[in-house]
């Protein structure tokens, strides 16, 4: 085990019980770590490296300087992932520490141990208050699935653009068998084209239209497989979303990974309606009273609640009855889909508050 880092300040380790705060500024292969006390003031700082045993060392020279109970985390979803993740099985209270303000940085500046202290300044004054995720549950699974399953969708597309492209400029003759064809059927006919040596700009281009055509296929069968993993997860952990009317595997996953694997963390709709950017932010000043658009929050969970709402109002009679009757009052087609948005989210919050329990199809909208 590597020896115990140096630390920045000339006291020694005191466990004396009162309480301390722990804040950590994230990175690729170290950490920098540095301990306040309950009163803001800093004890030290140290440097750790990103392994297991370099967790170890962190956690065990924190305690050191008195009792440890939370700890503010810059990046538990990238670089602090493992780390966060380490302290939580440890019985800490891992908090999510955003950046700070570009303002406060340019008045302070700016290094690895300045901005650990304001991470744990963050826990202690309150303005960072908000339970990381876990990433060690089905949610993490979807969530690893679903970027696999973009990255397939996004390099398929490219391929067939491709594809069309190496067609646009072929000879007269091969562009004529193909033109006209479906996409899935100039797939399958590019893909079945004979495989022979390229001597010259023809047979150069059959190679490579049946090279395209195989890749196209095997990234589609590729974006099957995950897809088919991300409904096996949600049929076994959270099948009462997709009881749900409008709610699909991809809106349901997006909305999941949202949460995270501890939806009890929000401890009210609201807080999910923020975290999904579906709340109207005050906008009010002087005799002028009015609220805007939050373009804040998860856009992914955003775009997701956007859908269902889409979905609902074509094929459900309550929501169209809904929209028909907020527009009524003088709102927009626009403004009254954003209030629709937020009606989903308060029962997509209650859905995911019951990870296990089938719930029946969703309710009337209650506008209290």
């Amino acid at each position: 085990m590597p020896s115990m880092p140096a630390t920045t300040a000339d006291s020694a380790p005191d466990p004396t019980g009162e309480e301390i705060i722990l804040g950590i500024d994230t990175h690729k292969d170290a950490h920098v770590a540095a301990v306040i006390t309950a009163l803001g003031v800093q004890v030290t700082s140290a440097s750790f490296p990103t392994t297991a045993a370099g967790y170890r060392d962190l956690l065990t020279w924190a305690r050191g300087f008195g009792d440890l109970r939370r700890a503010g985390v810059e990046g538990t979803g990238s670089f602090g992932a493992g780390l966060a993740r380490y302290l939580r099985n440890q019985r800490l209270t891992v908090i999510e520490v955003n950046r700070p303000d570009r303002a406060a940085r340019r008045r302070h500046g700016k290094t690895d141990t300045v901005d650990a202290v304001a991470a744990a300044l963050a826990v202690l004054t309150g303005r960072a208050a908000a339970t990381a995720k876990t990433t060690n549950g089905p949610v993490e699974m979807l969530r690893m699935f679903r970027l696999a399953r973009a990255s397939a969708v996004k390099s398929r597309t490219q391929a067939i653009n491709q594809l069309k492209a190496v067609i646009v400029t072929a000879a007269a003759a091969l562009r004529d068998t193909l033109t006209g064809l479906s996409d899935a059927t100039l797939i399958r006919h590019c893909a079945a084209m004979p495989n022979t040596t390229p001597t010259d700009v023809d047979t150069a281009t059959v190679y490579t239209l049946r090279r395209l055509a195989q890749r196209i296929q095997a990234l589609t069968t590729e974006e099957r497989d995950l897809q088919r993993q991300i409904t096996a997860v949600l049929t076994t952990h959270a099948p009462q979303l997709l009881d749900r009317h409008g709610i699909g595997p991809d809106t349901a996953s997006a909305l999941l990974v949202t949460a995270g694997d501890n939806p009890d963390r929000m401890h009210s709709e609201a807080s999910f309606a923020a975290l999904c950017g579906v709340n109207p932010i005050e906008a009010s000043s002087g005799k002028t009273r009015r609220r805007r658009l939050n373009r804040g929050g998860d856009r992914r969970a955003n775009a997701a609640l956007h859908r269902i709402a889409l979905t609902r109002s074509r094929a459900d009679q309550r929501t169209r009855d809904y929209l028909d009757r907020r527009s009524s009052q003088g709102l927009t087609r626009r403004e009254a889909t954003r209030c629709l948005k937020r009606y989903i989210a308060r029962e997509v919050y209650h859905l995911l508050r019951q990870p296990t329990q089938r719930i029946r199809p969703h309710e009337p909208l209650d506008e209290t």
